[in-house]
């Protein structure tokens, strides 16, 4: 293998060093997605809906390629740590592989099934067509999708956060663009609309993936052959499958757990569902930095965890911690201090505006339960602890966000701003649980790298330390 022209990451790492570019890439990623639905909500009133419900669906898919792609992650950046350079071209090689083929076979289940599931989704006879199309063209092109996921998540966790950055943000540029094209633009003529879109984000996506292709032979991250895969590294596959799993199942349930909510506002009116809609909006730009936060640590808690040093680790995530809660708590704040006005931005409904209020209030509490979850959640799984933070969000979702949510918000009639109680009470219960996990030292030893390996590198460390 040639030499090793990954980021060194240990705990001298700063912070703000991968935070800092993945904090601007998840800041684009929320502007563009918005401004994407505002040029689709000029060109036709029944396109956004259908495409919201096919992008459910794609959501789902989503869910199944991050099996590979959440692994990918906690295993390069242990094997980095623990300098198992040896092993990296395998490891590389078979993440982009196995989800190429898991893509494929995706992509023909969804096209094959679209009628399917447009009757399950009962999807109107206006938006039928336009969801059946995107569907088809965004979903027969999942492996794509699948592809970017993973060689997404190797940049990045050998240090190059700055190149995820800008990928992200051409991915979004050219998408906007062929929107622009097909809806306004010289291909407008076509009348392609939904497809157009479709074609734009498919169209994207493998020029994103191309970017990162070419990026990591030049910088010589790695290589990929199929030659690594023999023999078949089935261990290392099923303990990826292990890593995976969990994760898709806790977004999985938290995604259920969400619509469940979401059926109850239904209930309270379009007032209701519209300012949590708006709301949401405001949210998504507050939780940005925790978030890069969070996912910065996951990569540093690997690397460390790989290399052995686990108190170093430790110590890192509650460093972490004393940085993003303040910011999140400030940013939460303004939030609710200016939503008066920045919801005017949206509606002009009075009623809408009061509840948007008081949802932006009790959001507050709900943002530090979702800084601490994510802080501890993201570097838990990091060390290898991936199955306590499915049973917190089985538990805590279900036994104490939606019942809480339920009783406030509609048994006891407080409205949309109740079932925000329940979430902040699910967010704050369950964050607390896994700090607490942390704190204990529970997931010390379930590192996936062997402990040979960590061994064999402790004794390396220690005698070139002896040499000097």
């Amino acid at each position: 293998m040639s030499k090793k022209r990954s980021v060194v990451i240990n705990e001298k790492t700063p912070l703000m060093v991968l935070a800092g570019p993945l904090f601007l890439e998840l800041f684009l990623n929320t502007m563009l997605n918005n401004i994407d639905t505002l040029m689709l909500s000029h060109y036709d009133e029944f396109a956004v809906g259908a495409v919201g419900n096919a992008n459910t669906i794609l959501f789902m898919m989503n869910i199944l390629f991050n099996v590979i792609a959440t692994a990918t992650t906690v295993v390069v950046a242990q094997y980095l740590g623990a300098k198992k350079y040896d092993k990296m071209n395998m490891i590389y090689t078979l993440s982009i592989v196995v989800n190429l083929v898991f893509g494929v076979f995706l992509s023909g289940v969804f096209c094959l099934a679209n009628p399917l599931i447009m009757d399950f989704l009962q999807v109107s006879p206006e938006m039928r067509h336009y969801s059946m199309m995107y569907l088809y063209i965004v979903g027969g092109g999942g492996f794509v999708t699948a592809v970017f996921s993973v060689m997404l998540q190797i940049v990045r966790c050998n240090g190059h956060t700055k190149i995820g950055m800008r990928v992200s943000l051409a991915i979004n540029v050219i998408n906007i663009f062929g929107n622009y094209l097909f809806l306004y633009g010289p291909l407008s003529h076509l009348n392609m609309g939904v497809e157009g879109i479709a074609i734009s984000t498919v169209v994207a996506r493998f020029i994103a993936v191309v970017a990162l292709l070419f990026f990591f032979y030049a910088s010589k991250i790695g290589r990929l052959s199929l030659r690594y895969l023999r023999p078949f590294p089935k261990k290392l596959l099923m303990k990826m499958i292990k890593i995976g799993l969990p994760t898709a199942g806790e977004n999985l349930t938290y995604n259920l757990y969400q619509t469940t909510l979401l059926s109850f506002v239904n209930g309270m009116g379009n007032d209701s569902v519209n300012a949590r809609a708006y709301c949401y909006i405001l949210i998504s730009f507050a939780i940005i930095f925790s978030n890069a936060c969070a996912m910065s640590t996951q990569i540093i808690t690997g690397h460390l965890v790989g290399a052995g040093k686990s108190d170093e680790a430790y110590r890192r995530v509650f460093k972490t911690l004393r940085t993003s809660m303040p910011i999140t708590i400030v940013l939460a704040s303004i939030n609710a201090l200016l939503c008066r006005y920045t919801l005017l931005l949206f509606t002009d409904n009075q009623n809408v505006i009061a509840l948007g209020q008081m949802i932006m209030l009790v959001d507050i509490f709900v943002e530090i339960g979702r800084c601490l979850n994510m802080t501890f959640v993201c570097s838990l799984k990091a060390a290898g602890a991936y199955v306590f933070p499915l049973l917190m969000g089985l538990l805590c979702n279900w036994g104490l966000g939606l019942t809480t949510g339920y009783v406030v918000g509609v048994a006891l009639g407080v409205g949309v701003a109740g079932i925000f109680v329940g979430t902040a009470a699910d967010e704050c219960i369950r964050g607390l649980i896994v700090m607490y996990y942390w704190y204990k030292k529970k997931w010390v030893g379930k590192s996936v790298v062997d402990k040979k390996d960590i061994l064999e590198l402790e004794e390396d460390t220690e005698k070139a330390a002896s040499t000097t």
